[in-house]
C-alpha cells in the first residue's frame, strides 16, 4: 500500500529531474539484451553509506549509458517501471521493491553540453541552469529560487524543506579531459563544481558517475576521493556487470546460431577482475550480422591509437612489437594523471590505452596485452607506416619462418631472423636478449593461427625456457620450444634445452615437440637456428655435451 501510494505521488517525468525509462525500455527491447541488473543490489546497498558515490569507468560501448539508463528507470519517481523489471534479476533480491521508482532522480549526459568548443566556458553554467529548470518545476511548493542560485543552494534549500535526496546519475563525466584535452582551467573549473556539488552534501542518496577515464589525479592524488572507482585496471566487485561475460556471450550464441569458438577469437581478452570479458558492441553486431570483423573499432579513429603508440618513450615500441608477438608487458598503472596529456614514461601511455580499450589489464600479474584479433587488427594498421622501420614486411615473412621451423630448416630460420633484424632495426636496441626475444616473437607472430599465446620463460623444474608455443586443439602442429643464446651458440641453446629436460615438461600438453635454438652473434651481426624432433632418450646424451658446450662458449660470456 505505501508503494502504491508512493507512486500515485509521482509528477509528470522531467528531462533531467525524474526523467523517464524510455531508454531502458529501447535497451530491453532490443534484438541483442543481455541482463546486467544484478547491479541493483548493489548500489541499493551502498545508499545513504561511506560507499554511497560510485565513479565506474569504461571503454566506449562497453555498456556504461545502458547501465546508466537502467538506474534511472529502476530510481525515478517519473515513471513506472515496474513491468520493466519483471523476470531480471534485480527483481530477485529483497531490496528490490523497496527502492523501484522511488528516488528523486537528476540525471544529465555532459557530453551533450561540451559538444562543441565554444561550450568549454559555458558548460557548467548551462547543467546548472537547466537541472534547476527541472528543479523549480518539480517542487513547486518550495518557492522560487533567487536568479543566479548555484545548483548546490538550490539542493541544499530543497532537502531542507522536504528532507528528500537525490540519487545523481552522471553519464560522460570525462569527456571534458577527452575533449578539452589542454584547457587546464576549465577542468579546474569542473572539478571544482563536482567537488562542490558532492563532499559532505547531505541531500545525496547516491552519486553515480560513468565515463572512460577514472577521476582526475593532481599528483598523486585523486581530485575526488569521496568517489570509489571502479575501472579497467580496479574493477573491484563490478567487473561483470559492464561487457558480457563469457557465459553470457555463449548463450547468446547458442539462441543466435553463431559458432562461439570464432566469438571468442575476435572478441575476448579483456579481463577485468578474475573475468573475461567481451566487448557487447562487437559481440551484438557479430550476433546480428552473422559476420565477424572490427565494428568496435570502427566507433573510434585510426589517430586515437596512432597519435599513442607513436609517442618518443623509451620501450614504448619494443612493447608494442611484443605485445603483437604475444608478449604481455608489465606496467605500473598507478602512475597515470588519468588524462590524455600527461604523460611522462611508456606505463602512462599503455595504462591510457588499457582504459581506452586498446589493451586489457591483468590485475594479478600487472601486465598489459593486445587482447583480441579485432584489437590486434587496429595495431596493425598503425604499425603499416614508415614511422615503424618495416615492422609490417617482418610480420608479413612470418608464415614462412614457420613453415621452415616445421621443415626442421635451421638455415631458412636464420636466414628469415636476419632480414627481420634488418628491417626492424630501427625499432629495437639489438643489444640483449631481450631485444632477440622480440625478433623472435615477431618471426613466429604468424604462429597465433596454430598456437595459443606463447608462453614465457616457462619453470621446467630445471630453469626456464625462453618461449614456448603449445598448438591449439585440432591443429595438428609440433609444439615448439624455444632457447635463445646472445653471442654463444645455436648448438648450445639445442644441448641446454635436452640438458635441463624442457621438453619433458610439455609433452603431457602436446604430440609432437620441435626444439628450436636460436643464436645471435654479435660481431657477425648474424643469426644462426639449430632445430631437432624432440626425442626423450636424446636427453641424457646432452647431458655430458652441454657441459663440454658451456666450456667451449665460456671466451664469449666473459
Amino acid at each position: 500500500m505505501e508503494i502504491e501510494e508512493g507512486r500515485r505521488e509521482r509528477r509528470a517525468m522531467g528531462i533531467y529531474v525524474n526523467p523517464g525509462n524510455i531508454s531502458f525500455q529501447e535497451a530491453i527491447n532490443s534484438k541483442i539484451y543481455v541482463d546486467k541488473s544484478g547491479l541493483i543490489p548493489y548500489t541499493n546497498s551502498v545508499i545513504r553509506t561511506r560507499q554511497k558515490n560510485l565513479c565506474v569507468s569504461r571503454p566506449r560501448r562497453f555498456g556504461k549509458s545502458m547501465a546508466a539508463d537502467m538506474l534511472v528507470a529502476y530510481y525515478s519517481r517519473g515513471c513506472d517501471s515496474g513491468r520493466l523489471f519483471s523476470g531480471l534479476k534485480a527483481e530477485e533480491d529483497a531490496s528490490f521493491m523497496g527502492h523501484l521508482n522511488r528516488h528523486n532522480v537528476i540525471r544529465w549526459d555532459v557530453q551533450r553540453f561540451v559538444e562543441s568548443k565554444s561550450g568549454y566556458d559555458r558548460f557548467i553554467d548551462d547543467i546548472e541552469d537547466r537541472v534547476i529548470r527541472d528543479l523549480k518545476r518539480e517542487f513547486p511548493e518550495c518557492g522560487g529560487f533567487p536568479e543566479g542560485s548555484r545548483l548546490k543552494t538550490v539542493l541544499d534549500e530543497i532537502y531542507g524543506q522536504t528532507g528528500q535526496g537525490f540519487v545523481f546519475i552522471i553519464d560522460e563525466w570525462d569527456c571534458v579531459f577527452r575533449l578539452a584535452k589542454e584547457r587546464k582551467e576549465v577542468q579546474r573549473e569542473y572539478m571544482d563544481f563536482l567537488r562542490g556539488l558532492f563532499k559532505g552534501a547531505e541531500y545525496v542518496d547516491l552519486a553515480y558517475m560513468t565515463g572512460i577515464l577514472p577521476i582526475k589525479k593532481y599528483g598523486e592524488h585523486s581530485a575526488l576521493n569521496i568517489f570509489d572507482e571502479y575501472s579497467m585496471t580496479e574493477p573491484k566487485g563490478l567487473g561483470d556487470y559492464f561487457g558480457f561475460t563469457g557465459e553470457e556471450v555463449r548463450g547468446q550464441c547458442g539462441r543466435h546460431g553463431v559458432d562461439y569458438g570464432e566469438m571468442e577469437r575476435w572478441y575476448d581478452g579483456y579481463l577485468i577482475g578474475r573475468s573475461h570479458i567481451y566487448n557487447p558492441k562487437s559481440v551484438a553486431d557479430a550476433l546480428l550480422w552473422k559476420e565477424f570483423r572490427s565494428y568496435w573499432t570502427g566507433t573510434e579513429t585510426y589517430e586515437a591509437l596512432k597519435v599513442y603508440i607513436e609517442r618518443d618513450f623509451d620501450g614504448l615500441k619494443e612493447a608494442v612489437v611484443g605485445m603483437l608477438g604475444g608478449r604481455p608487458c608489465r606496467i605500473r598503472p598507478e602512475r597515470f594523471q588519468n588524462d590524455m596529456t600527461t604523460f611522462g614514461a611508456k606505463d602512462d601511455v599503455l595504462t591510457l590505452l588499457v582504459h581506452l580499450g586498446y589493451l586489457s589489464y591483468d590485475g594479478e600479474t600487472g601486465e598489459a596485452s593486445i587482447p583480441n584479433l579485432e584489437i590486434t587488427q587496429e595495431f596493425l594498421n598503425v604499425v603499416d607506416s614508415p614511422q615503424w622501420g618495416g615492422l609490417t614486411e617482418a610480420l608479413n615473412r612470418s608464415e614462412e619462418l614457420l613453415r621452415s621451423t616445421w621443415a626442421l630448416d635451421g638455415e631458412a630460420v636464420a636466414a628469415g631472423m636476419s632480414a627481420i633484424h634488418s628491417e626492424t632495426a630501427s625499432l629495437l636496441k639489438y643489444n640483449n636478449e631481450n631485444s632477440l626475444t622480440c625478433t623472435v616473437l615477431m618471426a613466429y607472430y604468424s604462429a597465433k593461427a596454430y598456437y595459443m599465446n606463447p608462453i614465457m620463460e616457462l619453470p621446467s623444474g630445471k630453469g626456464f625456457v625462453d618461449v614456448v608455443y603449445l598448438p591449439k586443439r585440432d591443429t595438428g602442429r609440433p609444439a615448439l620450444v624455444v632457447e635463445l643464446k646472445w653471442n654463444k651458440s645455436a648448438r648450445g641453446a639445442i644441448a641446454q634445452i635436452r640438458d635441463r629436460q624442457y621438453a619433458s615438461w610439455i609433452q603431457g600438453y602436446t604430440g609432437d615437440i620441435l626444439l628450436v635454438g636460436i643464436n645471435y652473434d654479435k660481431k657477425s651481426k648474424e643469426h644462426t637456428c639449430t632445430i631437432e624432433a624432440w626425442r626423450k632418450e636424446e636427453d641424457n646424451i646432452y647431458c655430458k655435451q652441454y657441459a663440454n658446450i658451456q666450456k667451449a662458449e665460456m671466451p664469449a660470456m666473459i
